[in-house]
Protein backbone atom coordinates (compact mmCIF):
# COMPACT_ATOMS: atom_id res chain seq x y z
CA UNK A 1 0.00 0.00 0.00
CA UNK A 2 0.85 3.52 -0.70
CA UNK A 3 1.99 5.58 2.45
CA UNK A 4 -0.91 8.14 3.13
CA UNK A 5 1.16 9.72 6.10
CA UNK A 6 2.74 12.69 4.04
CA UNK A 7 -0.28 13.45 2.32
CA UNK A 8 -2.54 13.15 6.11
CA UNK A 9 0.43 15.20 6.99
CA UNK A 10 -0.06 17.87 4.35
CA UNK A 11 -3.98 18.29 4.35
CA UNK A 12 -3.38 18.63 8.60
CA UNK A 13 -0.79 21.59 7.84
CA UNK A 14 -2.79 23.26 5.61
CA UNK A 15 -6.21 23.54 8.12
CA UNK A 16 -3.25 25.05 10.51
CA UNK A 17 -1.62 27.50 8.55
CA UNK A 18 -5.07 28.78 7.14
CA UNK A 19 -5.23 30.14 10.83
CA UNK A 20 -2.27 31.19 11.44
CA UNK A 21 -1.84 35.10 13.32
CA UNK A 22 1.29 35.92 10.67
CA UNK A 23 -1.23 34.99 7.48
CA UNK A 24 -4.98 36.53 9.22
CA UNK A 25 -3.71 39.15 11.67
CA UNK A 26 -2.78 42.53 9.49
CA UNK A 27 -5.85 42.68 7.45
CA UNK A 28 -7.98 43.27 10.31
CA UNK A 29 -5.78 45.20 12.17
CA UNK A 30 -6.69 49.35 12.35
CA UNK A 31 -5.01 52.37 12.03
CA UNK A 32 -3.73 53.85 15.60
CA UNK A 33 -6.23 56.16 17.79
CA UNK A 34 -5.21 59.63 19.37
CA UNK A 35 -4.08 57.97 22.34
CA UNK A 36 -2.17 54.88 23.22
CA UNK A 37 -2.84 50.88 21.39
CA UNK A 38 -3.17 48.82 25.08
CA UNK A 39 -2.62 45.15 23.55
CA UNK A 40 -4.34 42.59 25.79
CA UNK A 41 -3.84 39.12 24.26
CA UNK A 42 -5.09 35.77 25.67
CA UNK A 43 -5.22 32.20 24.39
CA UNK A 44 -2.78 29.49 22.73
CA UNK A 45 -2.03 32.08 19.75
CA UNK A 46 -1.67 35.03 22.12
CA UNK A 47 2.43 35.13 21.78
CA UNK A 48 2.00 35.11 18.04
CA UNK A 49 -0.80 37.26 17.72
CA UNK A 50 0.84 39.91 19.99
CA UNK A 51 4.50 39.67 18.16
CA UNK A 52 2.19 40.36 14.18
CA UNK A 53 0.42 43.29 16.16
CA UNK A 54 3.80 44.77 17.47
CA UNK A 55 5.27 43.80 13.53
CA UNK A 56 2.19 45.75 11.99
CA UNK A 57 1.93 48.52 14.30
CA UNK A 58 6.18 49.11 14.59
CA UNK A 59 7.57 48.02 11.26
CA UNK A 60 4.67 49.12 9.00
CA UNK A 61 3.57 51.90 10.68
CA UNK A 62 6.75 53.03 12.60
CA UNK A 63 4.46 54.33 15.31
CA UNK A 64 6.22 55.75 17.92
CA UNK A 65 7.34 52.43 20.64
CA UNK A 66 5.63 54.08 23.60
CA UNK A 67 2.54 54.37 22.25
CA UNK A 68 1.98 50.30 22.12
CA UNK A 69 2.20 48.19 25.11
CA UNK A 70 0.53 45.30 26.49
CA UNK A 71 0.16 42.21 28.16
CA UNK A 72 -0.36 38.45 26.31
CA UNK A 73 -0.90 35.52 28.40
CA UNK A 74 -0.65 32.25 26.25
CA UNK A 75 -0.33 28.20 27.25
CA UNK A 76 3.67 27.32 28.38
CA UNK A 77 5.69 26.86 25.40
CA UNK A 78 3.46 28.79 23.41
CA UNK A 79 5.60 32.26 23.90
CA UNK A 80 7.53 34.36 21.12
CA UNK A 81 9.46 37.19 21.05
CA UNK A 82 8.38 40.65 21.61
CA UNK A 83 9.27 43.82 21.93
CA UNK A 84 6.57 46.20 23.54
CA UNK A 85 3.78 43.62 24.21
CA UNK A 86 4.91 41.58 27.44
CA UNK A 87 4.62 37.49 26.82
CA UNK A 88 3.26 35.33 30.03
CA UNK A 89 3.21 31.58 29.96
CA UNK A 90 0.62 30.21 32.17
CA UNK A 91 -1.34 26.86 32.73
CA UNK A 92 -3.49 25.33 30.26
CA UNK A 93 -5.97 22.87 30.56
CA UNK A 94 -5.31 24.05 34.04
CA UNK A 95 -4.70 26.79 35.43
CA UNK A 96 -1.38 27.97 37.16
CA UNK A 97 -0.08 30.76 39.07
CA UNK A 98 1.16 32.31 36.32
CA UNK A 99 -2.50 32.77 35.03
CA UNK A 100 -3.74 34.26 37.96
CA UNK A 101 -1.45 36.68 37.99
CA UNK A 102 -1.81 37.37 34.58
CA UNK A 103 -5.24 37.97 34.45
CA UNK A 104 -4.93 40.46 37.73
CA UNK A 105 -2.65 42.47 36.04
CA UNK A 106 -4.43 42.04 32.76
CA UNK A 107 -7.36 43.95 34.51
CA UNK A 108 -5.35 46.94 35.46
CA UNK A 109 -4.00 47.08 32.43
CA UNK A 110 -7.39 47.72 30.88
CA UNK A 111 -8.94 50.08 34.13
CA UNK A 112 -5.96 52.30 33.01
CA UNK A 113 -7.36 52.95 29.55
CA UNK A 114 -8.91 56.71 28.84
CA UNK A 115 -11.01 57.37 26.07
CA UNK A 116 -8.21 58.42 23.27
CA UNK A 117 -6.95 55.00 23.82
CA UNK A 118 -7.38 51.97 21.93
CA UNK A 119 -7.49 48.62 23.86
CA UNK A 120 -6.88 45.56 21.56
CA UNK A 121 -7.91 42.15 22.65
CA UNK A 122 -6.71 39.19 21.14
CA UNK A 123 -8.00 36.26 21.87
CA UNK A 124 -8.62 32.52 20.89
CA UNK A 125 -8.82 29.55 22.23
CA UNK A 126 -7.03 28.62 25.67
CA UNK A 127 -8.19 32.46 26.82
CA UNK A 128 -10.65 30.82 29.42
CA UNK A 129 -7.42 28.70 31.50
CA UNK A 130 -5.20 31.47 30.45
CA UNK A 131 -7.23 34.47 32.44
CA UNK A 132 -7.72 32.89 36.21
CA UNK A 133 -9.66 35.13 37.62
CA UNK A 134 -11.65 33.95 40.64
CA UNK A 135 -14.81 35.35 41.85
CA UNK A 136 -14.94 37.39 45.45
CA UNK A 137 -15.14 34.02 47.74
CA UNK A 138 -13.44 31.54 45.64
CA UNK A 139 -9.73 30.45 46.03
CA UNK A 140 -7.40 29.62 43.56
CA UNK A 141 -7.36 26.01 44.22
CA UNK A 142 -10.98 25.86 44.41
CA UNK A 143 -11.00 27.34 40.98
CA UNK A 144 -8.21 24.64 39.73
CA UNK A 145 -9.98 22.26 41.19
CA UNK A 146 -13.71 23.00 39.65
CA UNK A 147 -11.71 23.18 36.29
CA UNK A 148 -10.58 19.92 36.67
CA UNK A 149 -13.94 18.86 37.43
CA UNK A 150 -15.16 20.38 34.16
CA UNK A 151 -12.26 18.78 31.78
CA UNK A 152 -13.95 15.27 33.51
CA UNK A 153 -17.50 15.64 32.68
CA UNK A 154 -17.64 15.29 28.95
CA UNK A 155 -19.60 18.41 29.09
CA UNK A 156 -18.97 20.48 25.54
CA UNK A 157 -16.72 23.35 25.24
CA UNK A 158 -19.90 26.05 25.32
CA UNK A 159 -21.20 24.45 28.54
CA UNK A 160 -18.17 24.62 30.40
CA UNK A 161 -17.67 28.13 29.71
CA UNK A 162 -21.07 28.92 31.15
CA UNK A 163 -19.83 27.81 34.22
CA UNK A 164 -16.45 29.26 33.92
CA UNK A 165 -17.95 33.13 33.30
CA UNK A 166 -19.96 32.75 36.43
CA UNK A 167 -17.60 32.36 38.60
CA UNK A 168 -14.91 34.82 37.19
CA UNK A 169 -14.16 38.74 37.39
CA UNK A 170 -12.72 39.04 33.63
CA UNK A 171 -14.88 36.62 31.69
CA UNK A 172 -18.27 37.14 30.63
CA UNK A 173 -17.89 40.39 29.61
CA UNK A 174 -16.04 41.85 32.62
CA UNK A 175 -12.83 42.61 30.80
CA UNK A 176 -15.00 45.04 28.52
CA UNK A 177 -16.19 46.83 32.02
CA UNK A 178 -12.93 46.93 33.09
CA UNK A 179 -11.89 48.98 30.20
CA UNK A 180 -14.53 51.16 29.62
CA UNK A 181 -14.76 54.53 28.42
CA UNK A 182 -11.58 53.24 26.19
CA UNK A 183 -12.79 51.94 22.67
CA UNK A 184 -12.32 48.39 22.19
CA UNK A 185 -11.46 46.49 19.19
CA UNK A 186 -11.69 42.35 19.93
CA UNK A 187 -9.98 39.98 17.44
CA UNK A 188 -10.58 36.66 17.80
CA UNK A 189 -9.62 33.43 16.30
CA UNK A 190 -12.29 30.99 16.84
CA UNK A 191 -11.87 27.37 18.43
CA UNK A 192 -15.99 26.76 19.28
CA UNK A 193 -18.66 25.40 17.79
CA UNK A 194 -20.61 28.05 15.13
CA UNK A 195 -18.24 30.68 16.65
CA UNK A 196 -19.83 32.14 19.13
CA UNK A 197 -18.66 35.36 20.55
CA UNK A 198 -19.48 34.61 23.62
CA UNK A 199 -17.79 31.16 23.97
CA UNK A 200 -14.46 31.72 22.76
CA UNK A 201 -12.07 32.29 25.58
CA UNK A 202 -15.19 32.69 27.82
CA UNK A 203 -16.36 35.88 26.05
CA UNK A 204 -14.66 38.80 28.22
CA UNK A 205 -15.57 41.62 26.19
CA UNK A 206 -19.28 40.78 24.78
CA UNK A 207 -22.15 40.11 26.19
CA UNK A 208 -23.24 36.81 27.74
CA UNK A 209 -27.10 35.91 27.78
CA UNK A 210 -26.57 32.45 29.87
CA UNK A 211 -27.34 33.05 33.64
CA UNK A 212 -25.93 31.87 36.58
CA UNK A 213 -29.14 29.57 37.21
CA UNK A 214 -27.91 27.66 33.64
CA UNK A 215 -24.20 27.33 35.72
CA UNK A 216 -25.93 25.76 38.63
CA UNK A 217 -28.03 23.47 35.50
CA UNK A 218 -24.90 22.31 34.15
CA UNK A 219 -23.46 21.38 37.41
CA UNK A 220 -26.29 19.65 38.24
CA UNK A 221 -26.87 17.82 35.29
CA UNK A 222 -23.27 16.41 34.65
CA UNK A 223 -22.89 15.60 38.23
CA UNK A 224 -19.99 18.05 38.83
CA UNK A 225 -18.20 17.99 42.10
CA UNK A 226 -17.93 21.29 43.90
CA UNK A 227 -16.51 23.46 46.92
CA UNK A 228 -19.49 24.70 49.03
CA UNK A 229 -17.77 28.01 48.28
CA UNK A 230 -18.11 27.83 44.25
CA UNK A 231 -21.99 26.26 44.68
CA UNK A 232 -22.68 29.63 46.92
CA UNK A 233 -20.77 31.89 44.14
CA UNK A 234 -22.79 30.14 41.80
CA UNK A 235 -26.06 31.53 43.51
CA UNK A 236 -24.75 35.13 44.43
CA UNK A 237 -26.54 37.65 42.27
CA UNK A 238 -23.24 39.81 42.18
CA UNK A 239 -21.72 37.06 40.13
CA UNK A 240 -24.16 37.04 37.43
CA UNK A 241 -22.31 38.03 33.94
CA UNK A 242 -22.75 41.32 31.62
CA UNK A 243 -25.39 41.16 29.84
CA UNK A 244 -26.63 42.82 26.43
CA UNK A 245 -27.24 46.59 27.02
CA UNK A 246 -24.70 47.07 29.40
CA UNK A 247 -22.94 50.53 29.06
CA UNK A 248 -19.61 48.59 29.21
CA UNK A 249 -20.44 47.71 25.28
CA UNK A 250 -21.10 51.12 24.56
CA UNK A 251 -17.72 51.48 21.97
CA UNK A 252 -16.51 47.84 21.79
CA UNK A 253 -16.56 46.15 18.52
CA UNK A 254 -15.75 42.60 18.16
CA UNK A 255 -14.54 40.79 14.71
CA UNK A 256 -13.35 36.99 13.71
CA UNK A 257 -10.43 37.00 12.17
CA UNK A 258 -10.33 32.95 11.66
CA UNK A 259 -13.28 30.33 11.80
CA UNK A 260 -12.56 26.51 11.82
CA UNK A 261 -14.85 25.92 8.51
CA UNK A 262 -11.65 28.41 6.91
CA UNK A 263 -9.04 25.79 8.21
CA UNK A 264 -11.38 22.87 7.13
CA UNK A 265 -12.32 24.12 3.55
CA UNK A 266 -8.29 24.43 3.11
CA UNK A 267 -7.70 21.01 4.11
CA UNK A 268 -10.59 19.57 1.73
CA UNK A 269 -8.48 22.01 -0.54
CA UNK A 270 -5.94 19.31 -0.71
CA UNK A 271 -7.49 16.54 -0.32
CA UNK A 272 -9.69 16.50 -3.71
CA UNK A 273 -6.12 17.99 -5.54
CA UNK A 274 -5.12 14.73 -4.62
CA UNK A 275 -7.90 12.91 -6.26
CA UNK A 276 -10.31 12.07 -3.18
CA UNK A 277 -13.74 11.96 -3.57
CA UNK A 278 -14.22 14.50 -0.83
CA UNK A 279 -17.14 13.76 2.18
CA UNK A 280 -17.18 17.37 4.11
CA UNK A 281 -19.00 16.38 7.67
CA UNK A 282 -18.51 20.13 8.75
CA UNK A 283 -16.61 22.36 11.38
CA UNK A 284 -18.91 22.13 14.23
CA UNK A 285 -18.99 18.53 15.29
CA UNK A 286 -19.37 17.68 19.20
CA UNK A 287 -19.68 14.65 20.75
CA UNK A 288 -18.32 11.49 22.71
CA UNK A 289 -15.45 10.72 20.60
CA UNK A 290 -15.60 7.13 20.43
CA UNK A 291 -19.13 8.14 19.11
CA UNK A 292 -18.53 10.08 16.38
CA UNK A 293 -15.76 7.62 15.27
CA UNK A 294 -18.36 4.83 15.38
CA UNK A 295 -20.70 7.09 13.02
CA UNK A 296 -17.14 8.07 10.56
CA UNK A 297 -16.37 4.43 10.43
CA UNK A 298 -19.24 3.40 8.92
CA UNK A 299 -18.92 5.91 6.27
CA UNK A 300 -15.44 4.88 5.36
CA UNK A 301 -16.17 1.12 5.88
CA UNK A 302 -19.16 1.60 3.09
CA UNK A 303 -17.23 3.53 0.88
CA UNK A 304 -14.38 0.76 1.38
CA UNK A 305 -16.46 -1.72 0.35
CA UNK A 306 -17.79 -0.21 -2.90
CA UNK A 307 -14.68 0.26 -4.01
CA UNK A 308 -14.54 4.16 -3.76
CA UNK A 309 -11.48 6.62 -3.17
CA UNK A 310 -12.66 8.52 -0.46
CA UNK A 311 -11.96 11.28 1.82
CA UNK A 312 -14.01 11.66 5.22
CA UNK A 313 -13.29 15.58 6.70
CA UNK A 314 -14.28 17.01 9.95
CA UNK A 315 -13.85 19.55 12.48
CA UNK A 316 -15.10 20.31 15.63
CA UNK A 317 -14.27 19.67 19.52
CA UNK A 318 -15.12 16.10 20.37
CA UNK A 319 -15.67 15.48 24.19
CA UNK A 320 -14.32 12.72 26.42
CA UNK A 321 -16.04 11.34 29.72
CA UNK A 322 -13.32 10.03 31.55
CA UNK A 323 -14.01 7.05 33.16
CA UNK A 324 -10.69 4.98 33.25
CA UNK A 325 -7.21 6.57 34.60
CA UNK A 326 -4.90 6.33 31.32
CA UNK A 327 -3.76 9.72 29.43
CA UNK A 328 -5.05 10.38 26.11
CA UNK A 329 -7.08 13.71 24.83
CA UNK A 330 -10.58 13.21 22.43
CA UNK A 331 -8.42 13.05 19.22
CA UNK A 332 -6.49 10.21 20.21
CA UNK A 333 -9.86 8.27 21.84
CA UNK A 334 -11.65 9.16 18.40
CA UNK A 335 -8.55 7.32 16.65
CA UNK A 336 -8.25 4.75 19.47
CA UNK A 337 -11.92 3.76 18.90
CA UNK A 338 -11.40 3.66 15.13
CA UNK A 339 -8.35 0.99 15.69
CA UNK A 340 -11.35 -1.79 16.82
CA UNK A 341 -13.57 -0.39 14.07
CA UNK A 342 -11.45 -0.96 11.36
CA UNK A 343 -10.10 -4.22 12.22
CA UNK A 344 -7.15 -4.50 10.04
CA UNK A 345 -9.24 -3.06 7.52
CA UNK A 346 -6.49 -2.39 4.53
CA UNK A 347 -6.50 0.79 2.68
CA UNK A 348 -7.64 2.99 5.44
CA UNK A 349 -5.63 5.77 6.79
CA UNK A 350 -6.47 8.46 9.55
CA UNK A 351 -5.37 11.30 11.40
CA UNK A 352 -7.42 13.06 13.79
CA UNK A 353 -5.32 16.31 15.70
CA UNK A 354 -5.94 19.46 17.43
CA UNK A 355 -4.66 22.43 15.49
CA UNK A 356 -3.08 23.88 18.58
CA UNK A 357 -0.81 20.77 18.64
CA UNK A 358 -1.84 19.82 21.90
CA UNK A 359 -4.65 17.06 22.34
CA UNK A 360 -5.24 16.98 26.06
CA UNK A 361 -2.41 15.97 27.80
CA UNK A 362 -0.99 17.57 30.92
CA UNK A 363 0.12 21.31 29.89
CA UNK A 364 3.77 20.71 27.96
CA UNK A 365 4.90 22.31 25.06
CA UNK A 366 5.96 18.11 24.23
CA UNK A 367 1.95 16.98 24.40
CA UNK A 368 1.07 15.02 21.44
CA UNK A 369 -1.44 16.76 19.02
CA UNK A 370 -3.22 14.00 17.97
CA UNK A 371 -2.67 10.30 16.37
CA UNK A 372 -2.42 8.56 13.20
CA UNK A 373 -3.77 5.11 12.15
CA UNK A 374 -2.76 2.96 9.15
CA UNK A 375 -1.57 -0.53 8.20
CA UNK A 376 1.70 0.12 10.04
CA UNK A 377 -0.47 0.40 13.47
CA UNK A 378 -1.81 -2.45 12.82
CA UNK A 379 1.41 -4.62 11.92
CA UNK A 380 2.58 -3.32 15.62
CA UNK A 381 -0.90 -4.38 17.09
CA UNK A 382 -0.24 -7.74 15.56
CA UNK A 383 3.58 -7.54 16.80
CA UNK A 384 2.82 -6.25 20.49
CA UNK A 385 -0.68 -8.14 20.88
CA UNK A 386 -2.25 -4.82 21.89
CA UNK A 387 -5.74 -4.82 22.81
CA UNK A 388 -7.46 -1.66 21.71
CA UNK A 389 -10.14 -2.23 23.15
CA UNK A 390 -8.93 -2.52 26.70
CA UNK A 391 -6.81 0.71 26.20
CA UNK A 392 -10.15 2.45 25.05
CA UNK A 393 -12.13 1.49 28.30
CA UNK A 394 -8.87 2.93 30.37
CA UNK A 395 -9.09 5.85 28.51
CA UNK A 396 -5.32 5.38 27.99
CA UNK A 397 -5.01 6.02 24.03
CA UNK A 398 -1.52 7.68 24.38
CA UNK A 399 -0.37 4.81 25.81
CA UNK A 400 -1.88 2.75 23.23
CA UNK A 401 -0.16 5.15 20.17
CA UNK A 402 3.36 5.35 22.35
CA UNK A 403 3.48 1.53 21.96
CA UNK A 404 2.84 1.95 18.24
CA UNK A 405 4.74 4.66 17.40
CA UNK A 406 1.97 6.19 15.65
CA UNK A 407 1.27 9.55 17.87
CA UNK A 408 0.86 13.27 16.02
CA UNK A 409 4.12 15.27 17.45
CA UNK A 410 3.53 18.73 16.16
CA UNK A 411 4.76 20.89 18.93
CA UNK A 412 3.38 24.37 19.40
CA UNK A 413 1.15 25.65 15.98
CA UNK A 414 0.52 29.41 17.62
CA UNK A 415 -3.05 29.26 16.66
CA UNK A 416 -6.19 27.19 17.34
CA UNK A 417 -8.62 26.64 15.32
CA UNK A 418 -10.37 23.13 17.02
CA UNK A 419 -9.86 19.61 15.55
CA UNK A 420 -9.17 18.34 12.26
CA UNK A 421 -9.66 14.67 11.56
CA UNK A 422 -9.02 13.06 8.27
CA UNK A 423 -10.15 9.43 7.10
CA UNK A 424 -8.89 8.29 3.83
CA UNK A 425 -10.20 5.39 2.04
CA UNK A 426 -8.12 3.51 -1.12
CA UNK A 427 -9.73 1.20 -2.90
Amino acid sequence: MTDRRPLLRAIFDAAVAAAHPDRILADHLPPPPGGRIICLAAGKAAGALAHAAERYYLDEGRIDPERLSGLATTRHGYGMPTRRIEIIEAGHPVPDEAGLKAASRTLEVAQSANADDLVLVLLSGGGSANWVAPADGISFAQKQAMNKSLLRSGAPIGEMNTVRKHLSRIKGGRLARAAAPAQILTLAISDVPFDDPATIASGPTVPDTTTLADAREIVARYGIKADDAVIEALSDPRNESCKPGDAAFGRSDFRIIARPQESLDAAVAVARNAGYEIVALGADLEGEARDVAAAHAQIALKAHAEGKRLAILSGGELTVTVRGNGRGGPNQEYVLALASLFADTSGISVLAGDTDGADGGAGHPTDPAGAILDQRTFAKISEFKLDPKAYLDNNDATAFFIATGDLLNTGPTLTNVNDIRIILVDP
